[in-house]
């Protein structure tokens, strides 16, 4: 074989290497991503605008999600085209043209940017919009008319989310949290996107199968941690059966206890490709849950707050934590009821510099704050604060003390100030935050290992403030988020429903074969 010969042979070998490459890279799966997070309650007055929501688009939700780093293996498996992901903190309802606004451009972005093999769907499952019912069946419904059946979807959700057939109906493979708190969050949508590439690479496409069972329980989030028992070894029965021939994945929602809607209530879903097992899976895991609802109690004790104030007035365990549950946003609480901090105030306790120290985390307060912001650092201040939005339990209150910290520049809060009023430190905030890292109190130069009492706008402790208490009691307050259910009134969820009806007969907890996307 001579010079040229050879030449010849590697440029074509060379030739055929580069189309190959060229044929990969093109034939990688073009997969959309799409967002819509809150988790609002029907039984609070606040509104949730766009203004309350973080957006994303473009590189940044690439950033949002750890997995989806520019040379990670997930994110060079397909072509990603990035539309919207709206997130917001919980709250109240969001308005109408809030949600359409979100829906409008997700929707012309898949019409721009399409067609798609597939597309990744991140909701909580537990939004209330004026006027809506579902709207996250709304949602991937809308979505659907857009991408067509044959496209994929992988939704990802928050166990506290709501699941309608519909939601099930149009995604092809769905699934949530399997921990609270959420320590598995970007756990589930990483399985969320790597199931939706397995599907595709492997040729199998959609699951052929989709089962879906509603578990008449409605019981909020305090009571069904996965720290304690039975939620612990209810949510542990999943990832076995996931490992079975012919079962995909399988999921146990919780519900939304503060949504008044036909939809809130506890589900299970399962998928794959062998109906007898997916069926099985489902069933399964709804009559677990089913079997063990009167088990369920609070991840921690529980008191008034008259007890749990004087529990921790009596403890010499640092920092006693109590948890001012009714009005906790990050439940979707307004954040700004004053009842608790009014009831703080009138203690004779804390009314001297030297009384027990206390921190009081948070109330909103945007007047006192542009207030203290003239006066600045080191002023005395008489001002009032919260009960702006939900004023239904108690009306603002006034703040008289030093001011001891203003800091700006939080993205949840914008503008922090420290207030020292008898033994408290009370911060106001210019909006509404939730206080869930030691560093949210250190960078305002408190110091919570060391205050008698630490107390916080929320419901279980989130892991820092958990792995921080010295004791803790949850709080019964009042608010938008009241852990008493019954005082609540719901009106439209479906009855029987436990612990509504407490002694219900057994429901019906057999498999409802979902339909396909396609048929």
């Amino acid at each position: 074989m001579n010079n040229k010969s050879v030449i010849a042979i590697f440029a074509l070998c060379m030739l055929l290497i580069s189309s190959c490459a060229k044929k990969e890279k093109k034939d990688l799966p073009k997969i959309a991503i799409a967002g819509f997070w809150i988790e609002s309650s029907t039984f609070s007055p606040a509104k949730s605008d766009v203004n309350s929501f973080k957006q994303l688009r473009g590189d940044e939700i690439f950033d949002y999600y750890p997995f989806f780093g520019k040379d990670s293996t997930l994110r060079n498996q397909a072509k990603w085209v990035p539309t919207l992901r709206a997130r917001a903190i919980p709250g109240g309802v969001v308005t109408k043209e809030t949600y359409e606004t979100f829906v409008s451009e997700i929707l012309e972005k898949l019409k721009v940017n399409g067609p798609f093999d597939a597309l990744f769907l991140d909701v909580h499952g537990a939004s209330s919009v004026e006027g809506m019912d579902d709207p996250e069946g709304d949602l991937i419904t809308r979505i659907r008319e857009v991408v067509g059946t044959d496209c994929m979807i992988s939704t990802s959700m928050d166990l506290h989310g709501n699941v309608t057939p519909e939601l099930v109906k149009h995604s092809d493979l769905i699934t949530c949290f399997r921990l609270a708190p959420h320590e598995d969050a970007m756990e589930t949508r990483r399985r969320a996107v790597k199931n939706l590439l397995d599907r595709l690479e492997s040729g199998k496409g959609k699951p052929k199968y989709k089962a879906w069972i509603p578990v008449p329980v409605l019981l909020p989030g305090e009571k069904t941690s996965t720290r304690i028992e039975p939620g612990k070894s209810l949510y542990a029965k999943i990832d076995p059966l996931t490992k079975q021939e012919g079962v995909i994945d399988a999921a146990i929602w919780v519900g939304y206890a503060w949504g008044d809607a036909p939809r809130n209530t506890a589900t299970v879903t399962a998928y794959g490709d062998s109906k007898e097992e997916v069926a099985k899976a489902a069933e399964y895991l709804a009559k677990s849950f089913w079997d063990v609802r009167k088990e369920f109690e609070f991840v921690a004790p529980v008191a008034s707050l008259h007890e749990s104030l004087k529990a921790a007035i009596k403890s010499d365990k640092k920092p006693f934590i109590i948890s001012d549950m009714g009005d906790n946003p990050t439940a979707g609480g307004a954040g700004d009821v004053t009842w608790t901090l009014a009831e703080l105030l009138k203690r004779p306790e804390f009314k001297k510099a030297d009384g027990p120290s206390l921190i009081y985390a948070s109330i909103p307060g945007p007047k006192f704050v542009e207030k203290a912001v003239k006066l600045g650092e080191g002023a005395m201040i008489e001002a009032e604060a919260g009960a702006n939005v939900d004023s239904r339990y108690s009306g603002p209150v006034k703040l008289k003390g030093k001011i001891e910290k203003i800091k700006h520049g939080d993205k949840h809060a914008e503008t922090e100030v420290v207030v020292k009023v008898g033994s408290m430190h009370v911060i106001v905030t210019k909006i509404r935050k939730p206080y869930h890292h030691e560093a949210d109190f250190t960078n305002l130069g408190l110091n919570p290992r060391e205050s008698d009492i630490v107390m916080v706008k929320i419901g279980y402790l989130v892991p820092e403030l958990y792995n921080m208490r010295g004791d803790w009691l949850m709080a019964l307050t009042p608010g938008g988020v009241d852990q008493d259910l019954i005082r609540l009134g719901h009106k439209r969820i479906k009855r029987p429903m436990f612990p509504f009806d407490a002694d219900m007969e057994n429901p019906d907890l057999s498999a409802r074969m979902i339909p396909l996307s396609n048929e």
